[in-house]
């Protein structure tokens, strides 16, 4: 800590010390940096479709995606349709208003996503959200 000495006159000492500010900063990105990790959710590799219009969309409990291979991934975890109808009605006994949100690689038959949303829709799940990748309009 810096300290100034009176040479005799009564002179005020107006000088900030901002080292234990800059500390505690430090600190405090350090946490953060450290923490950020256990709240990102986990992802699956799928190459989306795009398009120019779409909206975001909130997080669900029930996020399905269908992998180029026809796997089916409910919220991290590669699953069957059964285990997709089992997880589905216990999220909408909770929340009656859930949505569904699926995401299908670019290269899955447009038959296997209808099927999914036909699982989906058959136990309850009356909203649903397709994902897209942003695709930038060139003039």
């Amino acid at each position: 800590m810096a300290m100034k000495y009176e040479t005799g006159d009564n002179e005020v000492i107006a000088d900030i010390n901002v080292v234990p500010l800059v500390d505690i900063v430090l600190v405090v990105l350090i946490i953060f940096m450290v923490t950020a990790p256990m709240f990102i959710k986990p992802t699956i590799n799928v190459n989306l479709p795009k398009a120019v219009s779409g909206d975001k969309t909130t997080p669900s409990k029930l996020s399905l995606a269908i992998t180029a291979d026809g796997r089916i991934n409910l919220n991290g975890n590669f699953v069957d349709e059964n285990a997709v109808s089992a997880k589905a009605a216990e999220e909408l006994s909770r929340n009656p208003e859930i949505q569904a949100i699926i995401s299908a690689d670019k290269d899955v038959p447009h038959g296997k996503v209808i099927a999914l949303l036909d699982i989906v829709k058959n136990v309850g799940v009356k909203k649903f959200a397709i994902s897209i990748e942003k695709a930038v309009i060139q003039r």
